[in-house]
């Protein structure tokens, strides 16, 4: 049985953690925590300090304060192999003149040989890489390598793992596919981890909680749902997923997502373009009154651009409501 977020200790705790490079503030003060068995993605534009803030994380960058707790203990000022932290990255950093057990191995050097052989066997087994022991990185896959980077990375039984955009080589069927994979082993061997994407789409299918950076900030960390549903201000809104705006009573009001809109023929409104997605067509409306509204449509035949149409806004029960616009029709 799962543990509520609420319920659950904290693994990590970063507060007010601020850190320069090169002269340039990156990070002006972010505060963030890990509860013991989430998985917390990290997603923002590029630039916006989401690999500086989990490098700070594992000790590979300094800070100029704050402070950073994992498993309870102060690790601020303590180096990297000293923090209870698994590490992958992008390229997935295996070492290419060793065999993958050997690569799995790397980190429980400490252990006799016989518990060793046994932690990378039970790791590789994890993994579904069971018998691939004996090859070498540049004989695997893509989606392989990263899976020897992730055993490797839970072998020593870190507190936390922190991965730094690890599908960003893969094709996007493979990406989601070992995506998930992966969400998947962490949940079973309950490992805490932070995983940093720009992908938008990926942060909110593989968190628990989804942190959204801007400008060097976490500016709303929430469950994916919340996130989606009640951003905090337009840039998380329009990061997140497409939408729209109308003008409103209440600050959240207006926002318009396009599963939320429908588009008939006929009306005060034009369709300014129709762009086929595969499972049906999305369409840009101009209202009467001037605003744009994007529309999620089915496969049906599409109106043409520069054809006249009425919308309606059909609001799902977890959204919040909008006031009526001019030249749309709002259903509550």
């Amino acid at each position: 049985m799962s543990v509520p977020l609420g319920e659950r200790s904290t693994t990590l705790r970063a507060r007010d953690v601020r850190c320069t490079l090169g002269g340039e503030t990156v990070l002006p003060g972010v505060d963030i925590s890990v509860g013991a068995g989430e998985l917390v993605t990290l997603v923002g534009p590029s630039g916006c300090g989401k690999s500086t803030l989990l490098r700070c994380l594992a000790g590979l960058v300094p800070l100029q304060s704050g402070r950073i707790e994992i498993a309870g203990r102060d690790v601020t000022n303590v180096p990297a192999e000293k923090r209870q932290v698994g590490l992958v990255f992008q390229d997935n950093a295996l070492f290419g003149h060793m065999r993958v057990d050997r690569n799995v191995g790397f980190g429980v050097r400490h252990l006799p040989r016989r518990d060793r052989a046994a932690r990378v066997a039970a790791m590789l087994e994890l993994v579904g890489l069971a018998g691939l022991a004996r090859r070498y990185p540049h004989q695997l896959s893509g989606g392989e390598q990263q899976r020897v980077a992730l055993a490797r990375a839970l072998a020593p039984a870190p507190a936390i793992v922190l991965l730094d955009e690890p599908f960003g080589a893969l094709d996007e069927v493979f990406r989601e596919e070992l995506g998930w994979e992966v969400r998947t082993i962490l949940a079973d061997t309950d490992t805490a981890a932070v995983l940093v994407t720009h992908d938008r789409r990926e942060a909110l299918s593989l968190g628990d909680r989804v942190a959204v950076m801007h400008d060097g900030r976490i500016v709303q960390c929430a469950t994916p749902a919340e996130v989606y549903r009640s951003p905090t201000d337009r840039f998380v809104a329009d990061f997140i997923a497409t939408s729209s705006h109308l003008p409103a009573a209440r600050p959240g009001e207006g926002l318009v997502r396009p599963h939320e809109v429908r588009v008939r023929a006929g009306g005060p409104c034009v369709v300014e373009r129709v762009v086929f997605i595969g499972p049906g067509y999305r369409y840009t409306v101009r209202t009467a009154d001037g605003a744009l509204l994007v529309a999620d449509l089915g496969p049906t035949e599409p109106l043409s651009a520069g054809a006249a149409c009425d919308v309606e806004i059909v609001r799902s029960p977890l959204a919040p409501t909008s006031t009526e616009a001019t030249g749309t029709t709002i259903a509550p």
